[in-house]
C-alpha cells in the first residue's frame, strides 16, 4: 500500500467509510483522480486531489503581480488543488435547489472529498447511447436560466471569496493558444510581436463584456460534467460536477461551453434551438439586451475555443495526452464560426493570416515538439 493509499483509506476511516471497497473511474484531463467507494450497498465518490499536483490558487487580496508571481493557477483564477473551494461550491449551489453532490466528509489539507454518488447517467453517454437530446439539453439550459436570474456571490460559503472571471484571467486563457498551439503547428515559437498582437486584439474584443453584471459561471459547462437524474423534478434533472473552478462572470460563458462542445458535434439545430431557447427565456428580464448578448455569445465563444486549443496542445506536448489532439480540429471550427461575428472581425484577420485553414484542420503529430 503506498503512502498517499494509506492517508486516503485513513480519511475513509474517519467518514466511516473504512471498509469500503474502492474502484477508479476514468481519468481526465486534469491531476485529480475520482473512485467510486462501495459498502453493504451503498456507493459514494472519492475525490483524489494530491495537494502538490496543482500550484496554488490566488488569495483573495492578491494583486495583479502577485497572481503572476503564483503561476498560471492563480492567474486564471482556478481552484488548483483547493477542495474547499469544490466543497463551498457544492453547498452554494445546493442552498439553492441545484443538484450537485451532497458532501460527506472533506480533508481540505490532504486533498480528499467523499461525496454522494450520483451514478453513472453522465449525459454523454447518454447522448453517444442515442439519448433524447432536445430533452437534456433543454434541461440544462433551463438550469442556466434558473442560475442567471441572480448575480454571482461575493461569497462562498465558509466565507470563501468567489473569484471574479477578469481581464488578466481571460487574456491568460488565450496566451495559451500562441503558447502551445502556434509552436505545435508552425514549428516555431511564436515572435513576442505575435504573442502581443494576439493579446491586444483579444483585450479589445473584451471591452464587450466589461461592466455587465456578473453571474454564476460553472466554466466547465458540457455533457461530459452533467448527470441526468431521471428520478428527480424540472432543472433537479440535470446534476453537476466538475465546478470547483466556478467564478463570476458572463451569462454567456456557460451556455457556449455547453453548445459548442469540444469533445463531441453538436447538432447544429439543437445548437440554434438552444440559443433561441434560453434567449427567449431571457428576455424580457431587467437588463437582458439580446442584440448585446448576440455579440456577447460570439465573443466568450471566441475566447473559450481559443483557450480549449492552447489547452488541448498544452496537454500534448506538457503531459503526453495525444488524445486530445484529435479533438482540435472540431474546436477550430467553432471558432471560425464565432469569428464570422462582426465584433471579431479584427481577430478573424489575425488568424487567417497567422494559421492556414489547411493547419487549422490537421491534427498535430504527436512527434512534434514546440
Amino acid at each position: 500500500m503506498s503512502e498517499r493509499t494509506a492517508r486516503l483509506r485513513d480519511f475513509l476511516a474517519h467518514a466511516g467509510w473504512g471498509d469500503a471497497t474502492l474502484t477508479a473511474l476514468p481519468g481526465d484531463a486534469s491531476t485529480r483522480h475520482y473512485l467510486r467507494a462501495s459498502r453493504n450497498g451503498q456507493t459514494a465518490m472519492v475525490m483524489d486531489q494530491p495537494q502538490a499536483a496543482e500550484s496554488p490558487p490566488a488569495p483573495a487580496d492578491a494583486d495583479h503581480a502577485q497572481r503572476q508571481a503564483l503561476g498560471y493557477n492563480a492567474v486564471a483564477r482556478l481552484a488548483g488543488a483547493d477542495c474547499a473551494r469544490f466543497v463551498a461550491v457544492a453547498e452554494h449551489l445546493r442552498q439553492r435547489g441545484f443538484s450537485t453532490p451532497l458532501i460527506y466528509a472533506c480533508d481540505p489539507d490532504e486533498g480528499f472529498v467523499l461525496s454522494e454518488d450520483l451514478g453513472n447517467a453522465l449525459y454523454a453517454d447518454l447522448i453517444a447511447a442515442g439519448g433524447d437530446q432536445q430533452e437534456l439539453y433543454r434541461t440544462a439550459v433551463d438550469l442556466l436560466v434558473r442560475l442567471h436570474e441572480e448575480p454571482a456571490p461575493a461569497l462562498l460559503p465558509g466565507d470563501i471569496a468567489f473569484f471574479p472571471y477578469d481581464e488578466l484571467a481571460l487574456l491568460a486563457e488565450v496566451d495559451l493558444l500562441a503558447q502551445w498551439y502556434l509552436p505545435l503547428v508552425l514549428g516555431r515559437k511564436a515572435s513576442g510581436q505575435e504573442h502581443a498582437e494576439h493579446r491586444s486584439l483579444w483585450s479589445a474584443a473584451l471591452r464587450l463584456v466589461r461592466g455587465t453584471t456578473p453571474v454564476f459561471v460553472h466554466r466547465d459547462y458540457h455533457a461530459q460534467n452533467l448527470m441526468w437524474l431521471s428520478q428527480r423534478k424540472g432543472i433537479g434533472r440535470t446534476g453537476l460536477i466538475d465546478f470547483q473552478d466556478a467564478v463570476a462572470g458572463s451569462e454567456a460563458y456557460d451556455l457556449v461551453s455547453l453548445i459548442e462542445d469540444a469533445r463531441r458535434d453538436v447538432p447544429v439545430e439543437l445548437a440554434e434551438d438552444m440559443r433561441a431557447h434560453y434567449m427567449a427565456m431571457r428576455a424580457g428580464h431587467h437588463g437582458f439586451d439580446l442584440e448585446h448578448f448576440r455579440s456577447e455569445m460570439a465573443v466568450m465563444a471566441g475566447q473559450r475555443n481559443a483557450k480549449i486549443i492552447g489547452i488541448f496542445a498544452r496537454l500534448w506536448v506538457r503531459d503526453k495526452k495525444p488524445r486530445y489532439l484529435s479533438m482540435i480540429p472540431r474546436v477550430w471550427r467553432y471558432l471560425e464560426q464565432d469569428l464570422r461575428h462582426p465584433v471579431l472581425t479584427e481577430l478573424k484577420a489575425w488568424y487567417d493570416a497567422h494559421i492556414t485553414p489547411e493547419l487549422r484542420r490537421a491534427i498535430p503529430a504527436t512527434e512534434a515538439q514546440p
